[in-house]
């Protein structure tokens, strides 16, 4: 299975990529899974993956959440804003 996996601001400069292609066993995996890939895969992203925010397709995602063959995941960390 093939994914496009695209990080984000900390994520991105952890990892040393903004883009990742992942070739995986067929099946079906959950973000969870992924998560847990991408982390054996590029070992400084293991502090900031936990709360990381996934979206699958432009749609946030949830850990089971099914990712399939084609998809683009998106994990980008946690934002929050300031006062006005």
């Amino acid at each position: 299975m093939r994914l496009n996996v695209l990080l984000f601001a900390t994520l991105k400069e952890r990892a040393g990529a903004g883009r990742i292609a992942l070739e995986l066993p067929a099946g079906e995996i959950t973000v969870a899974q992924l998560r847990d890939v991408l982390v054996q895969q590029y070992p400084s992203l293991g502090p900031s993956m936990p709360t990381a925010i996934c979206a699958i397709n432009h749609e946030f995602a949830g850990a089971q959440d099914v990712v399939s063959e084609g998809d683009e995941v998106a994990f980008f960390p946690p934002v929050s804003g300031g006062g006005l």
